[in-house]
């Protein structure tokens, strides 16, 4: 009969487990059992949180299986891991109680041969591609002598003694060499890091800013060409502001550094061949050039002289350009003269007139006139003087203000008088001496003062 209560029945040693017991038994036996396997996938659901931990899992065509790679053993990938991308994952196999579940932890992934190599370099250079990084219109002409020369390589390698060799011999110039690992761990991000470094160098200042960037790398297979093939490198090449050569391996090698740069060269010798012309050939190339132009200056003199000597023939002599000026300026001359002549003949005429006229009897007879016609004027002036008058006894009456006194009421009106005498002149005062209009009363006089 089935118990509403759990009971221990006697005897029994299957005591019951907690869910943390069960689940920590089975991890130790997934553990033990399989602390290290390798696991051949395809990865789907990639993933990688903000704390640095991927998060995928790896399927076939019948099962999947839930992993982790954590933030510790994701450095020592080679390649960064996409959907769809075959692969090898090592590591041990473990349970997660909270899901009840478990799954692999990854501690190294690799690509599952050539093919998925191959793979995933197609699908990073279409999406690349997608995103314009690889179109014409983004490349960019190389300067045609370059001052400064940046390149980014290993410094031990035999590359960059290729590319100095190779540039000496042509047209020695400034080289800056940036070292790089061209291979292994961490390449991708010292190649990244070395053409943005190039690209921040400020115009003038104390490390020269390149015209040009060289990245290059000796052959190798594609393994050791694939920090090339790294996105942050190829979008780092793309987004330089500096002109990028890319030489990386041999002639029949293609990584996609090469698609983002300026121009491909199939080896780094060829580069440094791109990078500059040959001085010797340029020097005679300026030499003909000059050679040419003083050619061309001498054949374009000897024109202009034969179209100088054409035009002068054309042109009227010089004796008959000026003859008529010439003998008009004679004839000018000769009527100067002659109008100067009877100009002054004219000029002494009318002197001899006038000292005809300026004779001492004219002149005297002039001045007696002129003397008897002021002795008539002097005469006249005496006879309407009205002070002359005073010399025969009379007097002139006048107010105080100047005004001539001509009546009785003038006098009256005024008051105060002056009598103008011949010898002087005297104030007066008016004052009435009787009742004016009655018989017998005296008119009123003025008295002296």
């Amino acid at each position: 009969m089935p118990r509403l209560v759990a009971e221990t029945t006697p005897g029994d040693n299957a005591a019951p487990l907690t869910v943390s017991e069960l689940s920590g038994r089975l991890k130790r036996v997934v553990e033990g059992a399989f602390g290290h396997v390798r696991l051949r996938g395809e990865i789907s659901g990639y993933k990688r949180a903000a704390s640095g931990h991927a998060y995928l899992a790896l399927k076939d065509d019948g099962a999947l299986i839930d992993a982790v790679i954590w933030k510790g053993s994701f450095s020592s990938i080679a390649f960064a891991p996409q959907d769809g991308v075959e692969v090898i994952a090592t590591g041990r196999l473990t349970t997660y109680p909270g899901r009840s579940k478990y799954q692999l932890v990854i501690e190294r992934l690799e690509l599952a041969g050539e093919g998925a190599l191959m793979a995933l370099l197609e699908k990073l250079k279409a999406k690349l591609a997608a995103e314009g990084l690889f179109a014409p219109e983004r490349k960019r002409p190389l300067p045609f002598l370059p001052g400064v020369i940046g390149v980014v390589t290993s410094p031990t390698g035999a590359v960059i003694r290729d590319i100095l060799h190779r540039l000496a011999d042509r047209f020695p110039s400034h080289v800056l060499l940036w070292p790089v690992a061209v291979q292994g761990e961490g390449a991708a991000a010292q190649i990244a890091a070395a053409v943005r470094g190039f690209d921040a160098l400020p115009p003038g200042g104390a490390v020269p800013r390149p015209d040009l960037v060289i990245v290059a790398r000796g052959g190798g297979s594609i393994e050791d060409l694939w920090a090339f093939n790294e996105e942050v490198v190829v979008r780092a090449i793309a987004a330089c502001s500096i002109p990028v050569i890319s030489a990386v391996g041999h002639e029949t090698d293609t990584s996609l550094a090469d698609h983002a740069a300026d121009r491909r060269a199939p080896t780094p010798t060829a580069a440094a061949e791109m990078a500059v012309p040959v001085r010797a050939e340029l020097i005679a190339a300026v030499d003909g050039m000059g050679v040419r132009a003083e050619r061309a200056t001498r054949r374009q003199l000897a024109r202009g002289q034969e179209r100088l000597a054409l035009i002068a023939r054309l042109l009227p002599r010089r004796d008959a350009l000026l003859g008529p000026q010439r003998q008009r300026l004679d004839e000018a001359g000769a009527r100067l003269d002659r109008a100067l002549d009877a100009r002054v003949l004219r000029a002494r005429t009318q002197a001899d007139r006038a000292a005809v006229l300026l004779r001492p009897q004219l002149l005297v007879r002039q001045l007696a006139a002129a003397r008897e016609r002021l002795d008539r004027v002097a005469r006249l002036l005496e006879a309407v003087n009205p002070d002359a008058l005073l010399k025969r006894g009379y007097a002139r009456v006048s107010a105080r203000s100047g005004a001539v006194v001509t009546s009785a009421q003038a006098a009256r009106a005024a008051g105060l008088l002056t009598l103008h005498f011949g010898d002087g002149t005297v104030g007066a005062k008016v004052e009435r001496t009787g009742a004016k209009g009655y018989e017998g009363d005296k008119p009123e006089q003025p008295s002296l003062l």
